[in-house]
């Protein structure tokens, strides 16, 4: 286990995992089965499957790098994404795991983010461990 992984972080981690598995089984669903319906909506709510994915790996194993990238593309995504959804409604047919800033999950896409960039930070000062 990483220094970001440990005490608090690990509930980072753990939800950072389960937004992985949730997006990604239900644009997986949708890529599969409804593809025609919303092409850019599911493929919308894969690549953020693939941000949860990366930042989840990244924070476990205390790549600060990556997971200060990865956190910061997906807040870049759920405010961009959210507020193209409020301002057009009628620009997506299907929501994504983004749309209306997450919504659909309770908010938890804007607000996984902004909790991750603040563990970040919290956890910036102290010495990377060695063991990998």
């Amino acid at each position: 286990m990483s220094e970001l992984s440990s005490g608090p972080g690990r509930v980072l981690v753990a939800v950072y995992a389960i937004f992985t598995l949730a997006a990604g089984a239900r644009s997986g669903y949708q890529l599969a089965t409804e593809f025609g319906q919303a092409p850019v909506a599911y493929l919308l709510s894969a690549v953020a499957a693939a941000i949860y994915l990366l930042a989840t790996a990244a924070l476990w194993t205390s790549r600060r790098g990556v997971a200060l990238a990865a956190v910061g593309v997906e807040l870049a995504g759920v405010l961009g994404i959210g507020l193209y959804s409020v301002l057009e409604p009628g620009a997506f047919p299907e929501p994504t795991v983004w749309s209306q800033f997450g919504a659909g999950y309770g908010y938890v896409p804007l607000i996984l983010p902004v909790l991750g960039l603040l563990w970040l930070r919290r956890r910036s000062g102290e010495p990377v461990s060695s063991e990998k």
